[in-house]
């Protein structure tokens, strides 16, 4: 019998593979043109894609064919993304395709292994909360993550912004879960 963590991690590395499966795709169109990106650029871009969530939440409309389940699909990539511009000097260098995808895969992993530590200590508290509230958490770090910037990069006691990206990328996995799952449909 398969317990709800086991669940959870399926659930999670599906998603993951269907974010991956666009992130390569969007790099043979565009190739690591991303890597041109600064990393204050890099949040607002994510910031971007939250508010249209939030918007589509609050207004229930869209006028362009990207629904909110495509723009955590763009939050978990862009997060990715950016982690990967905080370990790899030299920004505005292209990168290899491969190189961009084994540290886009290991990123996840991390991420994904973070995840899979905290989801053991709160006891898959994730299960029974909001879509929304995944939507306003996501917002929450992007402010902290702007603020970690505005003051470069230093914290005196917080997580830097690598482990709010982590966080963002758990909390729009853990809706696109919601989304796709029975009990909230």
């Amino acid at each position: 019998m398969i317990t709800n963590v086991e669940n959870t991690k399926l659930q999670y590395e599906e998603v993951i593979r269907l974010c991956h499966q666009v992130f390569v795709k969007k790099m043979k169109d565009y190739g690591t043109a991303w890597r041109i990106l600064r990393p204050t650029s890099m949040t607002d871009q994510i910031l971007i894609k939250a508010r249209r969530i939030r918007h589509i939440e609050e207004k229930g409309t869209t006028r362009i064919n990207e629904d909110a389940r495509s723009e955590f699909i763009g939050i978990i990539n862009y997060c990715a993304m950016a982690l990967i511009q905080l370990e790899v000097a030299d920004a505005a260098e292209e990168m290899p395709p491969a190189l961009a995808e084994a540290k886009y895969l290991a990123g996840l992993e991390t991420t994904k292994n973070l995840m899979l530590d905290k989801n053991h200590d709160y006891d898959e508290a994730w299960r029974v909360m909001r879509i929304s509230s995944f939507t306003d958490l996501i917002l929450m770090k992007l402010k902290r993550i702007k603020q970690i910037e505005d003051n470069q990069g230093l914290t005196e006691v917080s997580e830097g912004v690598d482990a709010n990206l982590m966080d963002i990328i758990n909390y729009a996995v853990f809706a696109l879960i919601k989304m796709d799952s029975a009990d909230e449909k």
